[in-house]
């Protein structure tokens, strides 16, 4: 089994490496833990390794507001400083701090 840690914490904003959205990461999966069928789906030539930390986010775009599985190959640090507007942030975490938002909730 591998034992890597993620790079990026509950709370840290993030952006997409190629695409145009950005979020706060809520969960992350130390591999590959979706569906074959949603793997398959991705290009074979973007398609990322299956053996590095996969990352839950409350994402957002100019137009919509969702949940995004990212690879942390292909996640970045947002630097913007901006908060992220998802409507589903305050269930989860406080207010924006300027570099990331803090859990609501004590972690075990």
């Amino acid at each position: 089994m591998l034992n890597r840690e993620a790079r990026y914490a509950l709370g840290t904003v993030v952006r997409h490496r190629s695409h145009p959205f950005r979020g706060v990461v809520f969960d992350v999966d130390p591999q590959f833990e979706n569906t074959e069928e949603w793997y398959e789906a991705i290009p074979p030539e973007a398609r990322p390794a299956k053996d590095q930390p996969f990352y839950h986010l409350l994402a957002e775009n100019d137009d919509s507001y969702y949940v995004a599985y990212v690879s942390e190959q292909n996640l970045v640090p947002d630097e913007s400083g901006e908060p992220v507007t998802h409507p589903d942030l305050p269930d989860l975490f406080g207010s924006f701090d300027g570099a990331g938002y803090p859990l609501h909730f004590q972690l075990n």
